[in-house]
């Protein structure tokens, strides 16, 4: 069950989706560019706002099914205990060899 209230992401947002065109935003088509950014960045505040918004099965499936490269480890395996789903198959995303989380450093 979802419960979207936003048009918009409210302004209160802007500063964690501030690579984003939030005015151009569409909640339901961008929710994984949302997510991501909130999830990875964004406050207690903002994090409650996107699970009141989207609600805790979309997270879940965004983490099962998503392998967003802003996500870092530590957070997948903060909402792996949130959800219960230590042994869950979760997507990741592929890191090459030179790959660490520093783009600029080869």
């Amino acid at each position: 069950m979802r419960y979207t209230f936003w048009v918009r992401p409210p302004e209160k947002l802007d500063w964690v989706l501030w690579d984003l065109d939030v005015d151009g935003l569409d909640v339901d088509a961008d929710a994984d560019a949302i997510l991501a950014r909130v999830l990875e960045n964004g406050r207690l505040a903002e994090v409650r706002e996107v699970l009141r918004v989207y609600g805790a099965a979309r997270i879940h499936r965004f983490f099962r099914e998503v392998a967003h490269p802003l996500i870092s480890e530590r957070t997948r395996d903060f909402w792996r205990c949130y959800f219960h789903a230590e042994h869950e198959p979760w997507a990741e995303p592929s890191r090459s060899p030179n790959n660490n989380d520093a783009p600029w450093i080869v």
